[in-house]
């Protein structure tokens, strides 16, 4: 089967959340299990643009109401990520550092789409399947069905990918004149609430839909930011798939990143030798129980409440444990934490950046993870944790519930309901009572590490899915 992804995000070229990990990897376990599988995605000018070897297959123009845009696709040489991956480049306005932020990215996206969906024209064999993801790419079904240019592959079967329901990619109409034509009487297709909603647009419009958890379908019914009737009258397309992680990329037996790399017959000493080196980096008593927090800082992820309930239990509890947080995102959270930096240097520290290398000594260094989101459609940290033997605590939501079971119910995390400090506090106390017994501690970290949650099953479910389909 043929299968070609297409995303604003995928890690390593580009990165900013969950989408980037899954696309990234998702692929590559396609190609393993006997597919062919790439990914498109814009350029931007990361890293990896400017260190791997690259090819031009394509070069094209169309025009954006009356505007000519030329557009070239570029090809990573060499394969490195276990798939093909080719990237979109229209001359300053895909070619940016940031992947999103600025005012024109309607404009951009709609471009990037366009210069994906005109070149896929050109092929002389056709993708069985387009799988786009999030409203970045959720226009693409619209276009090949409803725009007569693109008549060649308006059969090809559409799946759509929800990630975050919370964005949707809204824009006014009037940029509906930077689409190719159309029927007009199709209108209904595009717009939701007077607006263009590319998100429920990509809905009406993908032959199936996925959400990237199944409990994240069934929050999405009741909670999507105003979709939730057009979600509900689509249900019967749609299917909960739990997202996997990398297991070659998340291996603490391999994982250059490490101070020290380790495996499960020696999680005690190997998880300590990287605590020590954290530790140590930050300025921490490596004997006190080490807590992490790493992720966007904004409202979805409940960081805004977290050095409130810091702050509470050192002054009511005392120092019994040490925070360190990786992450960037709302300027007023990013405030809030150099306040509780300041005030306790000794326990806590804030690192306000994107930061992979530090990421990974984090989940192999802490003796806690700390997952307190409002919304988690499916959540890859918790999964990373589990992998570098670290007891992930979190709030009972989306992925969240479908990964990580409390150990009072049998299972390998502490969770909790409320994104609430008082939630949150407890939660604390109950992982302090846990680290008393290190033996114990370490027990569950051996279970946690025999977890299988990478790519494959989910693999299956995604092929079976497709083959559903095409039929």
């Amino acid at each position: 089967m043929n299968i070609l992804h297409i995303s604003a995000e995928c890690y390593p070229i580009a990165k900013v959340g969950g989408l980037g990990d899954v696309v990234g990897a998702l692929p590559k376990y396609q190609n393993i299990a006997g597919h062919q599988s790439a990914v498109i995605v814009p350029l931007h000018r990361s890293a990896f643009l400017q260190t791997q070897e690259w090819d031009i297959v394509h070069t094209g123009q169309f025009l954006m109401d009356r505007q000519t845009l030329q557009f070239s696709i570029i090809k990573e040489r060499k394969n490195i990520l276990g798939f093909e991956l080719y990237s979109v480049n229209i001359s300053g306005l895909l070619d940016r550092e940031n992947i999103y932020g600025y005012e024109d990215d309607s404009f951009r996206f709609i471009a990037f789409q366009l210069a994906v969906v005109n070149w896929i024209n050109t092929w002389m064999y056709h993708p069985d399947i387009i799988h786009v993801h999030d409203h970045h790419a959720a226009l693409i079904p619209f276009f090949i069905k409803y725009c007569p240019e693109f008549h060649e592959i308006s059969k090809i079967k559409t799946v759509l990918t929800i990630h975050n329901a919370q964005y949707q990619g809204w824009m006014e109409m009037y940029f509906s004149i930077f689409f190719p034509k159309w029927d007009e009487w199709k209108t209904g297709l595009i717009e939701w609430h007077h607006q263009i909603n590319s998100l429920a647009c990509g809905i009406r419009c993908a032959d199936k839909i996925t959400t990237v958890s199944p409990s994240y379908l069934k929050e999405i019914l009741h909670t999507a930011n105003g979709l939730e009737t057009l979600i509900q009258s689509e249900l019967y397309k749609c299917k909960g798939i739990l997202n996997g992680i990398d297991f070659e990329t998340w291996n603490p037996e391999t994982d250059n990143h490490l101070y020290k790399k380790y495996k499960i017959n020696n999680v005690k000493a190997g998880k300590y030798l990287n605590k020590e080196f954290i530790c140590r980096a930050f300025n921490m008593n490596v004997n006190l129980p080490l807590f992490i927090f790493i992720g966007r800082l904004v409202y979805e992820k409940a960081a805004d409440i977290i050095p409130q309930a810091l702050d509470q239990f050192y002054e009511n509890n005392g120092c019994k444990f040490n925070f360190l947080l990786l992450g960037s995102g709302d300027q007023k959270i990013e405030e809030l934490c150099k306040v509780l930096k300041n005030k306790w240097p000794n326990n806590f520290h804030s690192i306000i950046q994107y930061n992979e290398q530090l990421s990974h000594q984090m989940y192999a260094g802490a003796d806690f993870m700390l997952m307190p989101s409002r919304i988690e459609p499916c959540g890859l940290n918790q999964m990373y944790a589990l992998r570098y033997g670290t007891v992930p605590i979190v709030r009972r939501t989306g992925g969240l519930s479908d990964t990580v079971i409390d150990i009072g119910d049998g299972g390998i995390g502490i969770c909790f309901d409320q994104p609430t400090t008082e939630d949150i506090i407890q939660s604390i106390n109950r992982a302090l009572n846990l680290y008393q017994n290190q033996e114990s501690l370490f027990q569950t970290s051996k279970s946690m590490m025999t977890i299988n949650n990478s790519w494959e099953k989910s693999t299956i479910e995604y092929i079976e899915l497709y083959k559903s389909t095409i039929k």
